[in-house]
């Protein structure tokens, strides 16, 4: 585990579902807590809740997670753990003005700036970046290096398995790139929760995670310990960088395409070029 000095986690995706879960157990004096999330109002509440700061920004605008990032440089003398947990699924496939497909931002695009832009405060704290995932990028991922949005033959359950899957790919490309100057990433899958997730979808999760099925869920408090053991972890001892796990202590296993080293350096590539972004 961590050494007890203060430390400071920026969390996103922190208004609801597992992001505030982690937020109520990760509340104390040792951790400098900052909450990133969309709604003003449920992030605001979260972050009462927990004598958080906050933040508000929406990810599908990346001007606020350029925003974002600059205030966090300014404020913060060092940033020990991002945790990029904000993401989710949606119908389209939708342009944002950003001229990206929704999801694909959302999920991949926007997180991957935000680490971008925050690596010289994250590499000189020798920072975790945690990345939630999915089991979805096994089921449903199929990533195509010449079609990153998806525009074609998209589908909100590949959007988000492509999404997830890319979560993967960067915590991998991460650990390749940034690992020997003192950065550390980790991805993981935080279970199957009840939360709001799918609710902006026409996909069947809809139906799983708003019907019937919904009681067999896990409740967000599960997934939050989940983010939480990830947040708190020491790499190397916790958990291995440039892994994904299933479970906390569980490696998972995910998409082939994730084993595949030339891919995932394309796909870093390819995110750096669109974003017009370089790792110095």
């Amino acid at each position: 585990m961590r050494s007890t000095k203060t430390r400071t986690v920026v969390l996103t995706g922190g208004s609801d579902g597992i992001g505030a879960a982690a937020a109520h157990q990760l509340a104390g004096p040792n951790t400098r807590l900052i909450l990133v999330g969309r709604s003003p109002e449920k992030t605001r509440e979260v972050a009462t809740a927990t004598r958080s700061e906050f933040h508000v920004t929406d990810f599908t605008r990346l001007d606020e997670v350029r925003e974002l990032a600059e205030r966090l440089n300014s404020q913060c003398d060092r940033i020990d753990v991002l945790a990029n947990n904000a993401g989710g699924m949606f119908s389209g496939p939708i342009a944002t003005g950003d001229g990206f497909e929704r999801t694909f931002q959302v999920n991949h695009l926007a997180p991957y700036l935000l680490t971008n832009l925050l690596r010289k405060r994250l590499i000189a704290s020798s920072a975790s970046v945690v990345l939630t995932a999915s089991v979805g990028a096994r089921l449903f991922g199929n990533i195509d290096l010449d079609d990153l949005n998806g525009w074609e033959s998209f589908s909100a359950n590949r959007a988000y398995g492509n999404g997830k899957l890319a979560n993967i790919l960067f915590a991998k490309s991460l650990h390749a790139h940034l690992h020997a100057a003192g950065l550390s990433s980790v991805a993981f899958h935080p279970g199957l929760i009840r939360s709001n997730f799918a609710s902006a979808t026409d996909s069947y999760f809809q139906a799983i995670y708003h019907g019937a099925l919904k009681s067999v869920l896990s409740s967000p408090s599960a997934g939050g310990a989940r983010l939480r053991f990830f947040i708190d972890g020491e790499p190397g001892h916790g958990w291995a960088s440039g892994t994904y796990y299933s479970a906390p202590g569980r490696v998972g296993r995910t998409h082939r395409q994730a084993a595949d080293a030339g891919l995932t350096e394309r796909h870093w590539q390819l995110s750096a070029a669109m974003l017009g972004v370089d790792w110095g």
